[in-house]
């Protein structure tokens, strides 16, 4: 068994989009829309075959995403090397992005950092 995908909902679908395709390399299908529920989406794949649907339709709510709540926290994304989440890290808050945390090694042995990325969403990079 496999997760077949996780989806979100996001205020601006494009900036969403090409969030993940500029600093993670997913690959977009063509834009989903609903004439009758104007919802959109996009399904976006990685290398590994994981897949990410991002949704948007009007009068979405928006709440605060504190990162100590219940429910979905963080995306985690695996780099490959110490030297890959050192850069993409740098990268990330070179344009503008909050590093949270890291890069470092955790208590449990994973070498990360943890950004808050578009729209408040929490990113964890891996090595």
């Amino acid at each position: 068994m496999r997760i077949e995908h996780i989806a979100m909902y996001v205020n601006d679908l494009e900036k969403a989009k090409d969030f993940f395709v500029c600093y993670f390399d997913a690959k977009a299908n063509e834009d989903y829309h609903n004439q009758t529920t104007d919802f959109r989406s996009y399904f976006l794949s990685f290398e590994d075959g994981a897949r990410l649907e991002i949704m948007h339709r009007p009068n979405l709510e928006d709440m605060e995403k504190p990162l100590t709540r219940t429910g979905f926290v963080h995306i985690a994304f695996r780099l490959g090397s110490k030297e890959a989440v050192d850069t993409l890290t740098a990268r990330l808050k070179a344009d503008g992005y909050e590093v949270i945390c890291g890069p470092r090694t955790t208590g449990d042995g994973y070498y990360e950092s943890c950004i808050i990325g578009f729209e408040g969403n929490q990113i964890e990079l891996t090595e």
